[in-house]
């Protein structure tokens, strides 16, 4: 499952989005904002996270102003490893380097365009099978076991 989730200055943006994944035929669930209506995006990180941990193998996409707020929240959730995707490269190196399993935009930065082929190459890149990006990545498990 993908879930989605943004505050009030990604509204637009995650909106578009939500369009382009049913046009894709991808199945997601809205976590909110439903409004342009001003909302803090840490909320919105934790309902999306919490939704994703649940469930190992679910992914979510989240939309802030810049990406940057919503990604550090994200982040404090134990089981997420949230990416500020920027660019082609970013958005195949969180999924292949990093096993991202959150993707964050910038609804006031980022064209719908782009985000669009970005979604695209973090869903379609699988995690590399080299040792050394499966190791990092159970560092950072290990970290959410031992930081609270």
């Amino acid at each position: 499952m993908l879930y989605i989730g943004s505050d009030h200055a990604g509204y637009a943006l995650k909106e578009k989005i939500k369009a382009h994944l049913t046009a894709e035929k991808i199945t997601f669930e809205d976590m909110g904002v439903h409004t342009e209506e001003s909302a803090d995006y840490p909320a919105y990180a934790e309902k999306v996270g919490r939704a994703v941990a649940a469930k190992p193998g679910d992914r979510g996409i989240l939309v802030c102003g810049t990406g940057i707020g919503i990604s550090i929240a994200a982040n404090k959730m134990p089981g997420i490893r949230a990416a500020m995707i920027y660019d082609d490269f970013s958005a195949k190196a969180a999924a292949e380097h990093n096993d991202a399993n959150v993707a964050c935009f910038g609804g006031r930065t980022q064209k719908i365009a782009d985000v669009k082929r970005w979604i695209r190459l973090w869903m379609q890149t699988p995690f590399s099978k080299e040792e050394r990006h499966r190791r990092r990545v159970q560092e950072i498990d290990r970290l959410d076991k031992r930081v609270k």
